[in-house]
């Protein structure tokens, strides 16, 4: 036993336990790395929440209009139904291409984003302001793109429809109104154009003519359709920057057609899948695949004459298409600036410039005779 004092008694020895040793001091080395550890993690968790004014664009998802698209009930059906009307089967894919866009309206980019993006060649850094519109939201950007979207699948499919021989109506209507528009509450969206000044309004041309034969200032005489119902209104004009004769109305291609035709693209939005749709359209409607089996994407615009139109992000598509398996891309004319140099590795592409081009181009590489076909 022990007793106060630390005396013993017996033979055992009652001691004092040594000191634990004191650690050791860490190393100049050490300090220096524990220091750029917690730089690294502060200047990590910094990157994320400081946003920058730029737009990143990536290639997006393809989908085969010939294919199945998930609708809004959850149910699995084809992505173009044809209704009324006999339609045959086909093979291949025809892939509309995608991008997606980062640093939008209500998708910030943060310092991270831009980094990996300037690393990525298939990816874009672009300032925000190029991209979108200054205070556009996201509803804003939501809503132009669905109508757009709505509008390049009618274009569409008037241009299949004309070529596979079927007669329709086509019509001119109020697409905007704009917040200055010199015509004010006169025309609404929605309405069709009847005439203009008393010259019958048959297609945007005519539209468009019948305004610039207006003294800029005057009010012409309008005559619609408004929801169904006929009528005509008083609507002043005004002077463009450049001297036109303007209403302040954007037009939008209005059809009338002779069956239905759906086309389910899903979350997709804007104009670049016209030319895809207006192809996938006529393969159904016509006996024979077009493909010949054959992995073919593509963009473009098109409006109701079957002109193929320009559009953005072609090399983040083309890097799209590649990575979903097409061999082969269409790509508008007045893109191929923009083209050459950067097709990937296992993908073609040619360059067209009308729905007859692109059609053209289909029917030549389902035959393997591609030679005579213009590249970008």
């Amino acid at each position: 036993m022990t007793w106060p004092g630390g005396t013993a008694t017996g033979d055992r020895l009652d001691v004092e336990p040594a000191p634990p040793p004191a650690p050791p001091r860490p190393s100049r080395a050490s300090v220096a790395a524990l220091v750029a550890v917690f730089c690294g993690l502060l200047l990590g968790a910094l990157g994320t929440v400081v946003h920058l004014p730029y737009a990143v664009m990536m290639p997006g998802p393809i989908s085969n209009v010939l294919g199945q698209a998930t609708h809004e009930n959850g149910q699995q059906g084809d992505l173009i139904v044809i209704g009324g009307r006999k339609t045959y089967p086909t093979t291949g894919s025809l892939d509309f291409t995608t991008v997606r866009i980062n640093g939008g309206p209500g998708f910030p980019v943060d310092v991270w984003d831009v980094v990996a993006a300037w690393v990525d060649p298939t990816q874009e850094v672009l300032p925000v302001d190029e991209v979108f519109p200054p205070q556009q939201t996201q509803q804003d950007v939501e809503k132009e793109n669905q109508a757009e979207m709505v509008g390049s699948q009618q274009e569409a499919t008037a241009v299949a429809l004309r070529k596979a021989g079927f007669a329709l109506t086509e019509r001119v209507k109020v697409g905007t109104v704009a917040k200055d528009a010199p015509s004010g509450g006169a025309l609404q969206a929605g309405d069709v154009l009847v005439s203009i000044g008393g010259a019958a309004v048959t297609g945007p041309t005519s539209a468009r003519a019948g305004i610039q034969k207006v003294t800029a200032g005057s009010v012409v005489d309008v005559a619609v359709t408004r929801k169904g119902a006929p009528l005509t209104v008083r609507a002043k004009t005004g002077k463009a920057a450049d001297g036109r004769t303007v209403l302040g109305i954007g037009l939008a291609a209005d059809f009338v057609f002779p069956f239905p035709v759906t086309i389910d693209a899903g979350a997709v939005g804007g104009p670049s899948a016209g030319m895809m749709f207006s192809l996938g359209i006529y393969d159904k409607l016509t006996e024979g695949p077009l493909t010949g089996g054959r992995n073919i994407a593509g963009t473009g615009t098109i409006d109701s004459s079957g002109a193929v139109g320009p559009i953005g992000g072609i090399q983040q598509k083309m890097a799209g298409a590649r990575r979903g398996g097409a061999t082969f891309f269409l790509a508008p004319a007045r893109n191929c600036d923009e083209v050459r140099g950067h097709v990937p590795d296992g993908l073609e592409a040619f360059k067209v410039a009308t729905f007859e081009e692109a059609l053209n181009a289909v029917t030549h590489i389902a035959s393997g005779d591609t030679a005579a076909l213009p590249h970008c």
